[in-house]
C-alpha cells in the first residue's frame, strides 16, 4: 500500500494532462490484454459491452462509437471465432440482437479479470483511502458526462 506521502511526491499534471496520460496508461493495459488474447481493443470493447446486455446492433454501434458498416464487420469477424452470435429481435423482427457465446462469456471473464488486475495495479502506490477517492472521483465524472 501507498504511504502519507504520495501526494506530496508526485507532481501535478493538472486535470487535462492527469486525465488524458491515465487514460494512455489504461489503454495500453487494454491494448496488452486484447493483444494476449488475439483481439483489438473494439474487439475487447465488444466483448465488456455484451458481458452483461443483449443489445440491437445500433445500440451497440452507438456504444462503441462506430457507423454501421463498421459495427457490421467487427460483428461479422466476432462470429466468425465463434465470440457472438444473432438473433432476430423478438420484439421487432427488422432487428437483430447480439449476444455473447459461451466461448464469448468465457474469454470475456478472462479479458475482464486480467485488465481488472492490471489496472488495479496501476494504483498500488496509492493508500486505501486515495485509491477509494479515485473511484469515487472517476465514477462521479462518468456519470456526469453525457456526450460520450
Amino acid at each position: 500500500m501507498g504511504n502519507g506521502a504520495e501526494a506530496a511526491a508526485v507532481a501535478d499534471l493538472g486535470i487535462v494532462d492527469g486525465l488524458v496520460q491515465l487514460s494512455f496508461l489504461v489503454q495500453g493495459v487494454l491494448g496488452q490484454v486484447a493483444g494476449e488474447h488475439g483481439l483489438s481493443i473494439v474487439q475487447l470493447r465488444l466483448l465488456g459491452v455484451l458481458r452483461d446486455r443483449t443489445p440491437g446492433m445500433l445500440e451497440l454501434a452507438r456504444h462503441l462509437g462506430l457507423d454501421k458498416s463498421s459495427m457490421t464487420g467487427l460483428v461479422d469477424r466476432a462470429e466468425r471465432r465463434g465470440l457472438v452470435r444473432r438473433a432476430t429481435d423478438p420484439h421487432d423482427g427488422r432487428a437483430v440482437q447480439v449476444s455473447l457465446t459461451s466461448e464469448g462469456q468465457r474469454l470475456a471473464g478472462v479479458c475482464t479479470a486480467d485488465a481488472g488486475r492490471r489496472i488495479q495495479d496501476l494504483t498500488s502506490e496509492l493508500s486505501d483511502s486515495r485509491r477509494s477517492q479515485l473511484s469515487l472521483l472517476a465514477s462521479a465524472v462518468v456519470a456526469a458526462s453525457t456526450t460520450i
